[in-house]
Formats: structure tokens, C-alpha cells, sequence
């Protein structure tokens, strides 16, 4: 899939999330949505701003400090898009773990609270980045600066939120285990798991070459006096920006909700009246991936 098509499938994903959310009320619909809204500012800042605005539209020198300033937009995207799917594993946990309390604090206006806060404290995390070096036009070797910020970056995008996930889905697997010793709760069961597990390997996997290479590009003088860094680094960024394409297709795998109104949106499917039924308190928490 080809970096242009991305921004359609985000939009999709938004749009089908969007329409969930509302329906539902659910928690875990509004922070996917503003997992996938983050992800579509992330890409807007690298494919259009950063490199269609620049290189393919301008033709010409852009002002240094211009270039500052999208940085630090592309990082606050950035790290909003990974510190919601934190907050969103977290929800999980929660949900399935604490059922009694997740009825009491889970609802859309705490929740929409909790996504302003990671939006504004990811944008105050984005700001040292201002001085982060451009890797593709400065031919100098990374000094303590350059080192810091990437060394920080690295922790805040992949080792800390991969510690995380490996902690709470752990215990989440546990619990989940005990679980399913109830027949009834197998199917639900197995879907939370397959999207939780999904959602944090995919992340992993994707966003691994990424931190390498820029963690090797701190030993080495500059990009340009090494074709492989450079490709290398092509290569990570592409298979970061994948990760949302391939959570669109994980979505549509786990959830028939999701399929729904995908298909609903696209002109499928008639809008489907929604049937409420008597749930018991298990049979709402364990619904939200259905």
C-alpha cells in the first residue's frame, strides 16, 4: 500500500469509528478514534508537509524555522497516536479486569477528557523536538543535543508503551484465561484478546526498525555518507506509517460492528436498526469488540 492511500484509510477508519461512538457511547470507540485522528495529523505533517509542501510543491529552500515548527507537530502527533493506544490498553484492562469499577468511571465525557489531556500533554512533549536535527540535510555528527532528544524520543515512542503493553496484557491474558472457563464468554473473549494482542504486536513490529535506525544513526557521521542508513531509514518510516493501515484491516478482522459500518458507509449495507437487549453487567464489557 502506497503512502498516498494511507490518508483514505485513516479517513475510513475515522469516519466508521465516528459513527460508533456515537451510536454506542463506548469508551474504547472514542479513543480509537482519536488513535486513528492522531495518526491522520502524523501523516499529514510527514507526507504533505514535510515532504510534498517541501520537496514536490515549493521546489525551493524552506525557512529553517519552519521546518522547527513541523517537527514539533509531527512529533506531538506522534506521540498522542502511541500514548492513546497506552490509554486505550489501559481502558481494557480496566474493563475486563475491574468490571465495577469501569461502570462507574467510564463515560464519554470523562473519556473525552482524558484524550484532550494525552493531545496536550503530547504537544508539550513535541516541543524540544524544535531543536531536533534533520537527519536528511544536516551532514554533521550527532552531538549530546542530537543524542538526548533521540534517546528520549526512543523511550517515549517504543521502549516505555512496549513495556506497558507487555506488563498489562499479560495480566489482562491471565484474567482472560480464568475467564473463559465460563463457555459463553469463549467467543468475546477470544476477540478481546486477538485485538489487544494485534493492536500492541502490530505496533511493536512496525515501529521496531524505525528506533533502530535512529538509535544507529547517533554512531554514525550523517545519512548522506551512508546509503544503507539512509535506506534504512526510508524503509523504518514507511513500515511506522503502515502500522494504522494494517489496525484498519485487524479492525475489520475482529469486529462485526466495525465491518458494518464500514460496509454501511461504503453503500454496502443499509443502515441497521440496533436492537437493544438485556445485557447482564458481563455481557457489557466484554460486548465492546463485538
Amino acid at each position: 500500500m502506497s503512502c498516498s492511500s494511507l490518508p483514505t484509510v485513516n479517513i475510513l477508519t475515522a469516519v466508521a469509528l465516528s459513527k460508533l461512538a456515537h451510536r454506542t457511547k463506548k469508551s474504547s470507540y472514542f479513543y480509537l478514534l482519536a488513535l486513528t485522528t492522531s495518526d491522520i495529523l502524523t501523516q499529514i505533517f510527514i507526507i504533505f508537509i514535510g515532504f510534498i509542501l517541501q520537496t514536490a510543491i515549493l521546489h525551493r529552500k524552506v525557512p529553517n524555522a519552519f521546518i522547527h515548527l513541523v517537527s514539533i507537530l509531527e512529533f506531538s502527533s506522534n506521540h498522542a497516536s502511541i500514548w492513546i493506544t497506552v490509554i486505550l490498553t489501559m481502558d481494557r484492562y480496566v474493563a475486563l479486569c475491574l468490571p465495577l469499577q469501569y461502570r462507574i468511571l467510564s463515560y464519554p465525557e470523562r473519556t473525552r477528557r482524558i484524550i484532550a489531556s494525552v493531545f496536550l500533554a503530547s504537544f508539550v512533549t513535541g516541543i524540544p523536538f524544535y531543536w531536533w536535527s534533520d537527519v536528511w540535510r544536516n551532514p554533521r555528527t550527532p552531538d549530546l543535543l542530537d543524542r538526548v532528544l533521540k534517546w528520549v524520543h526512543c523511550f517515549i515512542i517504543y521502549f516505555i508503551p512496549c513495556t506497558f503493553f507487555f506488563i498489562i496484557n499479560s495480566v489482562i491474558i491471565l484474567r482472560l484465561r480464568q475467564k473463559s472457563k465460563a463457555n459463553r464468554y469463549k467467543l468475546r473473549i477470544g476477540k478481546t484478546r486477538a485485538l489487544l494482542i494485534g493492536i500492541t504486536t502490530v505496533f511493536a513490529v512496525l515501529w521496531a526498525p524505525r528506533t533502530i535506525v535512529i538509535i544507529i544513526h547517533m554512531y554514525v557521521s550523517s545519512i548522506h555518507k551512508d546509503w544503507r542508513v539512509h535506506l534504512a531509514m526510508d524503509i523504518g518510516n514507511m513500515l511506522a506509517l503502515l502500522n494504522t493501515a494494517v489496525d484498519f484491516f485487524l479492525y475489520c478482522f475482529v469486529s462485526k460492528k466495525f465491518r458494518d459500518t464500514v460496509k454501511e458507509i461504503l453503500g454496502i449495507q443499509r443502515p441497521c436498526c440496533t436492537i437493544e437487549h438485556k445485557k447482564t453487567q458481563s455481557d457489557n464489557y466484554f460486548d465492546s469488540w463485538k
